[in-house]
């Protein structure tokens, strides 16, 4: 029976039914996205009447990109930390992968489009390499993949200056092919004074692959058997090794979409800076946001697509009110907060109900 992707896994026999006037609470309350829906909903009514511009078209526009670039990566990061693994170089592989790109086209003289296949590739093999190490030494991942920031981070700043002479790399519009991939990965539809993009969709379609997959695939299953019970999912046959590779290459195909995406959007690149406003540790923090445990097991791609839509408005909301930027980082740090304790509840509730 196919494990349920935005419900905690149960191994063995099917728990017992709830009574019949508990069961909608009870299914309300087995999902780990719960408390992001809840905090979207206060925030959103909140800045509705602090800042009224936030539902204007450029308002909502800024919000959904913010929360596009943030949610490709953080719900890639979502099913990584289901199976009880983290990644930390998903922002220096996007700011790595579409640097190896720009150097490609500006001093090696390619075309846009094979550019872009070899930094995929790397990304990949990015990915390929921390699975690898992290399946065949035991090593925390956490360590593998911070290790991996820091060797991204300076050898792309000190690779760009070594080969281009500075650590900014632009005028890349004018590069054969370029054009090719404006609509693909800059399309915008105008509505107003809002610029709709297309990592809009970008985003809702890799949620939705990412939902499905954990809901209706054996893959899903895999993923929530490697983060709830890791030795024994191994003796009874589950792919765990093979699964936790394909995860990494899926955090950093994510990585790379995202550096493609700001480097078509801009026509540069800086090395060592960020994916627009994001770093890094945003990803893990609007996956935990949406209910991802950090222990592994228990999570939903969907509830990391909401914790990035909370990012988004409580960020904008804070820029339109008129209020002091840094305010944003004690309410995210309270929200987080709060995720985490709502998890734990939800999870020591659902761990208390007695399996027949």
């Amino acid at each position: 029976m196919p494990v349920i992707g935005d419900r905690l896994p149960a191994f063995g026999h099917l728990p017992a039914r709830a009574p019949q006037g508990r069961s909608f609470l009870a299914r309300a309350l087995a999902r780990p996205s719960l408390p992001a829906v809840v905090g979207l909903v206060v925030v959103v009514l909140f800045f509705a009447f602090a800042a009224p511009d936030l539902v204007s078209p450029f308002g909502l526009a800024t919000v959904l990109d913010t929360a596009a670039l943030l949610g490709i990566g953080g719900v890639a990061v979502a099913l990584l930390l289901v199976a009880g693994q983290f990644d930390l170089s998903v922002g220096v592989i996007a700011v790595s992968s579409s640097l190896l790109t720009a150097l490609l086209i500006e001093i090696a003289g390619w075309s846009t489009v094979p550019a872009l296949t070899v930094s995929l590739l790397a990304a990949l093999a990015i990915g390929v390499v921390n699975g690898v190490l992290v399946v065949n030494t035991g090593l925390p991942s956490f360590l593998v993949t911070l290790a991996t920031f820091l060797i991204l981070q300076g050898t792309s700043q000190a690779g760009s200056q070594a080969v281009a002479g500075a650590t900014r790399v632009g005028g890349l519009d004018q590069a054969r092919g370029w054009s090719s991939v404006v609509a693909l990965f800059d399309g915008a539809v105008q509505v107003g004074n809002g610029r709709f993009s297309v990592s809009i969709l970008w985003w809702l379609a890799l949620t939705a692959l990412a939902a499905w997959g954990l809901w209706r695939t054996k893959f899903g299953n895999a993923i929530f058997a490697c983060g709830g019970a890791r030795q024994a999912a191994h003796e009874l046959g589950v792919p765990v090794r093979r699964t936790t590779v394909a995860l990494f290459c899926l955090t950093a195909s994510a990585g790379w979409l995202l550096g493609t995406i700001t480097l078509v959007r801009f026509g540069s690149v800086q090395a060592g800076g960020t994916v627009g406003i994001l770093s890094g540790i945003d990803f893990i923090v609007v996956a935990v946001i949406g209910g991802c445990l950090l222990t592994g097991g228990y999570g939903s791609a969907i509830g990391a697509a909401v914790g990035a839509l909370l990012y988004a408005v409580a960020r904008q909301g804070i820029t339109l009110a008129g209020w002091d930027p840094r305010w944003f980082q004690a309410l995210l740090g309270a929200l987080l907060l709060v995720a985490l304790v709502a998890n734990g509840v939800v999870r020591r509730r659902l761990k208390a109900v007695p399996r027949s």
